[in-house]
């Protein structure tokens, strides 16, 4: 987003997927020979067309992203898959194929991970120094970033206190890591337990997952990026790492691009409903930034601390947490007591005319069925077999390439 938007004229939208091996399932950092295959020789980002592809920290997850900002949602999800199939298609040779949800069920970081080797490898390296990057929350994360603009101070404040409001809800939308190296890990989104506690060594950089309540660019740099840049000094003696790229909230202000980019949203299994979860979160921001649910100084008024104790039993929970705090509930309209499931349909039921109806299937799906964590679950039920896990995931991966729904 080179140029200043308004709010809600252009979105950005991420999404990260793994390559695993078709014959042992295990993860393949082979992500340089897909792109060397697509552009003829190594590159770290391709541009195909609207959308782009690239690598990230590991060397077996790529990132599919819009190239560039994009004024609606409600094809992306075609061009998505088109990309999907494309890759898989040049992956059949390697005997490899791409893998969604936000965790690999059998993935052992520990001899499994290796970091990517190319481009901004020494980032990566002392990123690798400080934190040792082969954990669960380094090496075994795929999510959905989204990308949302801003012009001004004035339009951020509106923005960031909106974000900061429906952050705790999101893994009630999108939890789909349960498994941990073929075990029930207890939490739906495991992928944010582990985000939680990733950066301990540094706890300025994640802080509460939840921002601070800051709604100017001067407050910003001030309360968060500040300490960041104080904590990371003694790491950081050749001032690679800049603190854009160090904040790691839930949600990150990026002033270098004048956007907020939400960063808790787990992957799903088809491009079909991880759009159709970004349309959703991102017509509840349009009517909160509007004051159709409360007004400007109620959302500005919640600390990181009440948010996050509704994030944390979300994190555990997902869909099925319960929220007591009767003015979170207020201010959507509700009364205590809620789950979040309960919250998510209030909600839908409010924007619903506002959405393209090719989002209404994949929406309704997880609103009546449960997250897909959930559903993964159910699909699992007590046999957690390797034989097993890798039957319900190849499920998932099926439905990534025929860009359908997961319904055990």
């Amino acid at each position: 987003m080179k140029k200043p938007y308004h709010l809600f004229d252009v979105y950005g939208i991420e999404l990260e997927y793994m390559l695993v091996n078709t014959n042992t399932f295990k993860v393949a950092p082979q992500v340089d020979e897909l792109l060397t295959k697509k552009a003829g020789k190594l590159t770290a980002d391709i541009s195909n067309g609207d959308i782009a592809w690239s690598n990230e920290l590991v060397a077996h997850v790529i990132e599919l992203k819009t190239n560039g900002p994009t004024k609606s949602t409600n094809d992306l999800a075609k061009k998505f898959h088109a990309n999907i199939l494309e890759i898989d298609a040049l992956l059949k040779p390697l005997n490899l194929q791409l893998l969604g949800t936000a965790s690999h069920p059998l993935m052992q970081p520990n001899t499994d991970t290796q970091l990517w080797k190319h481009s901004y490898s020494e980032v990566y390296a002392l990123y690798n120094t400080i934190f040792n990057c082969k954990g669960h929350g380094w090496s075994n994360v795929q999510s959905t970033h989204i990308n949302l603009p801003f012009y001004n101070d004035k339009e951020f404040e509106k923005l960031h206190a909106a974000i900061r409001i429906i952050l705790p809800l999101i893994p009630g939308l999108c939890a789909s890591s349960p498994i941990l190296e073929g075990e029930i890990t207890g939490f739906k989104d495991t992928r944010l337990e582990f985000y939680k506690n990733n950066q301990k060594e540094i706890p300025e950089l994640t802080g509460l997952v939840i921002p601070e309540r800051v709604f100017s660019k001067l407050d910003y740099h001030a309360t968060i990026f500040e300490p960041i840049k104080k904590a990371i000094a003694p790491y950081d003696k050749d001032k690679i790492l800049e603190h854009h790229f160090l904040n790691s909230r839930g949600a990150i202000a990026r002033f270098d691009r004048n956007a907020i980019e939400i960063r808790l949203v787990d992957i799903q299994e088809s491009p079909t409903a991880d759009i159709a979860i970004c349309a959703l979160i991102i017509e509840v921001l349009k009517a909160l930034v509007k004051k159709e649910f409360c007004t400007l100084k109620a959302q500005k008024s919640w600390v990181k601390e009440d948010l996050f104790l509704i994030l944390n039993d979300a994190i555990k929970h997902a869909e099925n947490a319960n929220v007591d705090n009767e003015a979170y509930l207020k201010l959507f309209g509700l009364q205590a007591p809620a789950t979040i499931n309960t919250i998510w349909k209030h909600l839908y039921q409010t924007v619903k005319p506002k959405l393209h109806a090719s989002h209404y299937e994949a929406i309704e799906l997880i609103l009546e069925e449960g997250t897909l964590a959930t559903r993964i679950l159910k699909a699992v039920g007590n046999d957690t077999s390797t034989e097993h896990i890798i039957t319900v995931y190849r499920e998932l991966q099926n439905c990534l390439k025929t860009n359908t729904l997961f319904k055990p």
